[in-house]
Formats: C-alpha cells, sequence, structure tokens
C-alpha cells in the first residue's frame, strides 16, 4: 500500500513537472514530453533526493555529479532533435539523460565528462549531448569528433549558463549560445588558470 502510494505521489509530480515547468517554459514537443513522461527522475538520486527529484532546480548529488533542472533536460531534447538514425553520445554523470534519450535514437553511449573533456570517445557519435555546463570545448573533446557532429551542451561565460548548439566543421567545432537558464557546470571542462600579471 506505501509502495502504491509512493508511485502514485511520483507520478503526480511527473505530470506537475509537464504542467506547470515545461509547458510555461515553451516546450511542448510531443516527443519531449513523452518521454520526460514515462522517465522516473527519482530512480536516478539517491533515497534522500527523492521526493525533491521533480523540482525546478538542479540536484546535488553524491560524488559531486548534478542532475540538472527538468527544464534544461526539455530545452537540450528539443533542440537536438534526435533521429532513429543517430549514433548518440551523452556526457554525464547521471543515467537520466541517457535514459530518456535511448528510444529516440539507434544507439545510446554514455561517458563521464572527465573522459569526454580528454577525448577518450569510442565509436563515431553523429549527436552529442552533453549534460552540464561546460566552460570551454577543450581541444581533445573537439578532435575526438568526426566532421558533421552535432553538439547541444550547456555553456557557461563570466558566470551565465546558456543552452547552446553547434556542429563540427572544417575541423573545429563552434558553439551558439542560444537560452539562458540555470545549468550545473562541468569542472572538467574548465579553463586551466594561467599565469596573470
Amino acid at each position: 500500500m506505501i509502495a502504491t502510494e509512493t508511485h502514485g505521489r511520483f507520478e503526480e509530480a511527473r505530470k506537475a513537472m509537464i504542467d506547470s515547468q515545461l509547458r510555461t517554459s515553451g516546450i511542448n514537443a510531443g516527443f519531449v514530453l513523452a518521454r520526460m513522461a514515462t522517465v522516473p527522475r527519482e530512480d536516478f538520486v539517491s533515497e534522500d533526493l527523492r521526493a525533491a527529484a521533480y523540482a525546478d532546480r538542479a540536484l546535488q548529488l553524491p560524488g559531486g555529479e548534478a542532475l540538472p533542472a527538468p527544464v534544461f533536460h526539455g530545452m537540450l531534447l528539443s533542440e537536438a532533435r534526435p533521429a532513429p538514425e543517430d549514433r548518440a553520445l551523452v556526457v554525464s554523470g547521471t543515467g537520466y539523460l541517457a535514459a530518456l534519450l535511448a528510444p529516440l535514437v539507434g544507439e545510446v553511449q554514455q561517458i563521464t565528462p572527465e573522459k569526454a573533456a580528454e577525448g577518450r570517445i569510442e565509436g563515431v557519435p553523429t549527436l552529442v549531448l552533453v549534460d552540464g555546463a561546460i566552460e570551454h570545448v577543450t581541444p581533445a573533446f573537439a578532435a575526438a569528433l568526426d566532421e558533421g557532429t552535432r553538439v547541444v551542451t550547456g555553456l557557461a561565460e563570466r558566470g551565465v549558463t546558456r543552452l547552446a548548439a553547434g556542429r563540427k566543421t572544417g575541423g573545429s567545432l563552434g558553439l551558439v549560445a542560444l537560452a539562458e537558464t540555470g545549468i550545473p557546470r562541468l569542472p572538467a571542462f574548465d579553463r586551466k588558470a594561467g599565469w596573470s600579471f
């Protein structure tokens, strides 16, 4: 009985997330709403955070990882427009984004931000989703991607985080900032501190 009541509360919280967070933020793509209504966020956080799984904010997880707010995931998926022929790479320390994406693409793999920043990418992804905000594109990360690879990520610039998207062309990966939103920063992609006088 208690398990059923708890399940019901999470179902209600998931519906409230769709109606009061995603739709009111202009996230209305059917495939995004369907996936986010199906995948239980509470399964990707520690037991003490399950009650806050659908809050409109990022959740700090044990080990230094963070689960971004639902709006960021909705924006990310909407901008990515995943297709069945895509070979997707998810850069994340949690499994939530990969679970959202899996049925929408031909294949999906996940690696940690640390591995991605070092360019330790296996396979040839056509779509890369980064589950957080990066301060800059590391040369190793850009070099590991094939020409034409689409990338959707958060971008951290001067203390402001935005959704950003780009494509690798001419041997380099350029990102265009699209919309300001709160996104947890991924330290693996921080610029290295240099000398200053």
